[in-house]
């Protein structure tokens, strides 16, 4: 470790002695960048109030893009739009060699999840409609804010090296990362540091959560008049419904591990025509590639007898797909020292309040907000059964995934609940203590050259028998059209609800909501 940053501080030395400047230490850039940070509090209060009154959809976050593309380039950073096959993706880059650092994080939101930011009860903005029901709305605003504060101490000291930043686009679907990845958009990074909305502030290595693969299967059938000459119709409906009654019956006989669920998101049309068309998507989710590979053609199979059953024809459409995560020890080593450096944040009595009465509300445990931040743990054997795909890039690049507190203990997970804290001063607290712990490490990985050889070294040994490969079939395209008919619809109403910082301090003020608003 003494080696290492006597190496980084000769780099810096050698870039400065051009510049006729004195090299800080790594010790002195570190508390400097917590300054900036800190100056920085306003704007990325902006980008969490920004993007919650965006409240878009996956594959639909035109005006969050748009937003933070703008803001990067105000900065600096050179942006390149529309990659991956995606109108919403994006990368920004600024610098140049190596290493290469990456910032990731999501920023779309989930339907019926619409709610009015620090009120502790159900208080929709627009009834039924869409919403930052997890908080992904302040993940830009963490590693933004970051990236700007480390692309200024590079350039204030020419420290060599190159800043990206990615966005999640559509992770609620788990549908854009495979196609990053694809697409080669992180050949030459040589880590990412993402981050995740939480109640806690730590971070994790090993394996977790689950893979997935998000399919549709669309039976294909023959209408009819329903009462006149139901006979001459095949209803495709009925294959859907077979589907599932069969897949259901299957779930005795499968692993306690795995996950699957389905929605109909098209039955027919009126009652009184058989229906020709009907589509059910279903996630089919476990542990390991061979796994996930083995239920998804199950799922298949079942489909197909479906199809036989009732006379119909069967076509599939996979959607996404992920593996599950698994992360970095060096690099979480390393962010875990910088969160215990930058602290909980200091809440107010106002903030408590709303904790509480949420967590009242809910009828969960009456806890207030985290005050401590517990020691890195080696990985769990209890793995959840969530999926993230930002699991398709720890598999591909040393990756590591920040966690925040940023939002209130004992919330429902996708649910309104978890958007009451979303634009308040908890999520601008939380926001910005992750801002510091993301620019801290991101300094560790320019400055010290051990620490990237560390976590290439984890990296080659977590890929020496595991060789990830794509559940997706080849020359699948991303499905930009998902949620396109239900931001339309929604999209007037949450233009007229746009937060305005040049006129407002907070969305809080321009809502006219009192903080903490309980019963």
């Amino acid at each position: 470790m003494v080696a290492s940053k006597i190496r980084s501080w000769i780099v810096l030395a050698v870039g400065l002695s051009a510049a006729g400047a004195q090299a800080p230490t790594l010790e002195e850039l570190k508390s400097e960048a917590l300054g900036l940070v800190e100056a920085r509090r306003t704007l990325t209060q902006q980008i969490v109030d920004s993007i919650f009154s965006f409240a878009e959809l996956g594959f639909q976050e035109v005006e969050t893009s748009a937003y933070l593309t703008g803001l990067l380039e105000k900065f600096g950073f050179q942006v390149t739009r529309g990659v991956a096959g995606m109108p919403t993706a994006f990368v920004a880059s600024w610098g140049s060699g190596k290493p290469v650092i990456g910032f990731m994080a999501d920023i779309d939101g989930l339907p019926e999840t619409s709610q009015k930011p620090g009120v502790a009860y159900r208080a929709p903005l627009i009834e039924n409609g869409p919403g930052h029901g997890e908080g992904h709305n302040s993940h830009q605003a963490v590693n933004v804010t970051a990236a700007i504060v480390v692309k200024e101490l590079m350039e204030r000291y020419k420290i060599p090296g190159t800043v990206r930043v990615y966005p999640g686009v559509a992770e609620e679907l788990l549908a854009s990362r495979t196609y990053m990845v694809l697409a080669g958009l992180f050949r030459d990074v040589d880590a990412m540091l993402s981050c995740h909305i939480s109640t806690d502030f730590n971070t994790s290595y090993g394996p977790g959560g689950s893979g997935l693969v998000s399919t549709q299967y669309t039976f294909h059938g023959q209408s009819a008049h329903a009462a006149s000459a139901p006979w001459a119709g095949r209803s495709a409906l009925d294959a859907v419904e077979l589907m599932n009654v069969a897949w259901n019956f299957r779930r005795e006989h499968l692993r306690p591990e795995h996950r699957s669920h389905y929605v109909i998101v098209r039955g027919g049309d009126q009652p009184n025509v058989v229906p020709p068309l009907a589509t059910v998507w279903y996630f089919f989710r476990e542990w390991d590639y061979e796994r996930i590979r083995e239920l998804h053609e199950l799922g298949t199979r079942i489909a197909g007898a479906a199809a036989l059953m009732t006379d119909t024809t069967m076509t599939e459409r996979v959607l996404a797909s992920t593996w599950p995560g698994h992360f970095n020890k060096p690099l979480a080593e390393a962010l875990h020292a910088n969160i215990k450096r930058v602290g909980m944040p200091q809440w107010s009595e106002a903030d408590e309040r709303l904790a509480r009465a949420a967590q009242a509300e809910l009828k969960s445990r009456v806890q207030g907000l985290p005050k401590e931040i517990r020691e890195l743990r080696p990985p769990s054997t209890e793995r959840g059964g969530g999926s993230d795909d930002i699991a398709e890039v720890s598999w591909n690049l040393p990756t590591v995934v920040l966690r925040y507190p940023a939002n209130i203990p004992g919330m429902t997970g996708h649910h309104w609940s978890s958007g009451i804290a979303m634009a308040t001063p908890i999520a601008h607290k939380g926001s910005t203590a992750g801002a510091k712990a993301q620019a801290l490490t991101a300094l560790d990985l320019l400055l010290n050259p051990e620490l990237l050889a560390a976590a290439r070294q984890y990296f080659a040994g977590q890929t020496k028998e595991v060789k990830w490969k794509s559940l997706i079939p080849e020359d699948t395209q991303p499905p930009v059209d998902l949620n396109r008919e239900k931001m339309e619809q929604f999209r007037p109403q949450l233009q007229k609800l746009r937060y305005d910082p040049a006129k407002f301090s907070s969305y809080l003020e321009q809502l006219g909501i009192e903080y903490p608003t309980v019963r």
